[in-house]
């Protein structure tokens, strides 16, 4: 396991800045990879493949085991959304994303609730802003004629206006939005080398670990350089070192 520090977690509630994301579909291979990781990676990230298959019951498990970032993207009407959060919080997660296309009066409130929780729990409420699946000639054709980058700045002072601080937004608007407000700031998108775009991987808008902290991520969330590894404890340990 990494060396212990003195120095203060920037990333709480998670242990470290590296978070796995637990996207498969078996549970046997998913809580493989919890046990062979879950005592070196800052928390883990469980999404929709396996919450609708394994439901709260895994979901719990893994709580026992690390700090959960649960990844449901909750996009609905206020009252629903702040019911849907409130659950997840309930369960033991310490993360968890809604998006930020929520709007004002559903941020506001999902605000207030984090800020209920926290006197007893270590929580975060994470407004995704656009998905790293879009690039510039992807987006939906019923947004702004913008910039990616201005789609995420106007969402980033949404989310900041209503009183939340943390974030999910791609590597590539990192270096604009570290400097302000104190967000928290999750990153998905990384990847270890550059390489050849695999069948299958649909992220467009990458990054390497050491390069998105340098601009200011708050934590990392990794997937297939770890679940496709020979050894995932392995290859937690190798990002680990490569961003300390």
């Amino acid at each position: 396991m990494p060396a212990a520090s003195d120095k203060p977690n920037k990333c709480f509630p998670l242990k470290n800045p590296l978070i796995l994301a637990l996207d498969v579909d078996d549970e046997k291979v998913a809580w493989s990879m919890v046990e062979q990781t879950a005592e070196i990676v800052g928390g883990i990230k469980i999404g929709p493949r396996l919450m609708l298959r394994y439901g709260p019951a895994f979901l719990k498990r893994v709580v026992h085991k690390a700090p959960v970032f649960l990844d449901m993207k909750f996009f609905d009407i206020p009252s629903t959304t702040l019911s849907a959060v409130r659950a997840a919080f309930d369960l033991g997660v310490s993360l968890v994303t809604v998006h930020a296309q929520s709007g004002s009066e559903a941020l506001g409130q999902l605000a207030r609730l984090e800020e209920e929780y926290s006197k007893t729990n270590s929580v975060k409420i994470l407004a995704v802003t656009i998905l790293t699946s879009f690039d510039s000639t992807g987006l939906p054709s019923i947004l702004k004629p913008q910039s990616i980058r201005q789609h995420v700045d106007d969402l980033v002072q949404l989310v900041v206006s209503s009183g939340l601080n943390g974030v999910v937004c791609s590597p590539h608007e990192l270096e604009v939005f570290s400097k302000k407000n104190n967000l928290y700031l999750v990153t998905p998108g990384i990847r270890l080398v550059k390489k050849e775009e695999k069948v299958g991987d649909d992220q467009k808008r990458v990054m390497g670990p050491r390069e998105a902290l340098s601009a200011g991520a708050t934590a990392l969330v990794v997937g297939r350089p770890i679940l496709e590894a020979a050894s995932p404890a392995v290859a937690c340990q190798e990002i680990l070192e490569l961003i300390r």
